[in-house]
């Protein structure tokens, strides 16, 4: 019996599928959004020197005291969006890994962060979640596609959070970076400084605790429900369980709370996490 032209040698189809695999990766999950221009060495700065004083003023206008944003105000105002890209490309200037205050760096990766991460949904709304924008495997990623120019090198969201903020040794970050959802830390309405930072992670980290939809304890049954989020970065609090209650104690909103988890004394679950979109527009609890 002759072969059909339509079905080729195992070797040849393997060949094929290989091929097409790596033409539809480039053609498809290739694309890249780069925010911010290259810098060069000589025209860079130290994070010290950067101002995030317009980062502020967008905040302070279009962030509310939930963290709920008015996307649809900010992109309806083209020239708070280019103040937006200007912020972006005052950023771009800043030298990773020249010499700046540990304080100055990590405000500066959280701003970033959080900045890029709203410029990435201006640039798709109107819309319900991120999570309508993060292909998991061809197509747009914002975490990983979506990238700010950093002293001429590109960083994604995914090596912001994972390559620079966790590895400076402050778990509050974790409540101070904000993934544009429901169940992420507030945005702060204002920008983070050097100078303030410690009192500001601290305060955003007391009213994400306080928060029902981020914790609950059921004294009657000795458990707490904790948000996810220390469940995915629970080695960033602790390298146990007892380690991560000792380290979120201080933030829990009574000192019930407080000394079951400095005393261990309580089982732990976790909270489904919300990907609503943090939309003041369509902000479902007012009070979170």
């Amino acid at each position: 019996m002759m072969k059909s032209r339509c079905f080729p040698p195992a070797v040849t189809v393997f060949a094929f599928v290989l091929f097409s695999l790596a033409s539809t990766h480039a053609s498809v999950a290739g694309t890249k959004v780069n925010l911010g221009p290259k810098v060069p060495v000589q025209q860079q700065v130290s994070m010290d020197r950067i101002d995030p004083s317009d980062w502020d003023g967008l905040l302070k206008k279009y962030v509310d005291p939930n963290g709920n944003v008015d996307y649809a105000a900010w992109k309806g105002n083209p020239q708070d969006v280019q103040s937006l890209d200007r912020f972006l490309a005052h950023l771009s200037s800043a030298s990773p890994h020249g010499r700046a205050s540990s304080s100055a760096k990590l405000a500066f990766w959280i701003n970033a962060y959080n900045a890029v991460t709203v410029r990435g949904i201006l640039r798709e709304y109107p819309t319900t979640s991120i999570r309508n924008h993060t292909a998991k495997l061809f197509g747009y990623n914002i975490w990983k596609d979506l990238l700010l120019n950093v002293g001429g090198t590109p960083y994604s969201l995914d090596q912001m959070e994972h390559e620079w903020l966790r590895k400076m040794g402050e778990p509050r970050i974790h409540f101070a970076i904000v993934c544009a959802s429901r169940s992420c830390p507030r945005l702060l309405a204002e920008a983070y400084t050097a100078e303030k930072l410690d009192s500001q992670l601290t305060l955003n980290a007391k009213v994400f605790f306080a928060s029902p939809g981020n914790f609950r304890y059921d004294r009657s049954r000795q458990t707490f429900q904790l948000s996810s989020i220390l469940k995915w970065f629970g080695e960033d609090f602790g390298s146990d369980q007892a380690a991560v209650l000792r380290t979120i104690a201080a933030y829990l909103p009574s000192r019930e709370a407080h000394d079951a988890a400095m005393a261990n004394s309580v089982s732990v679950a976790y909270l489904e996490y919300d990907w609503g979109l943090n939309d003041r527009a369509t902000a479902a609890n007012p009070a979170r």
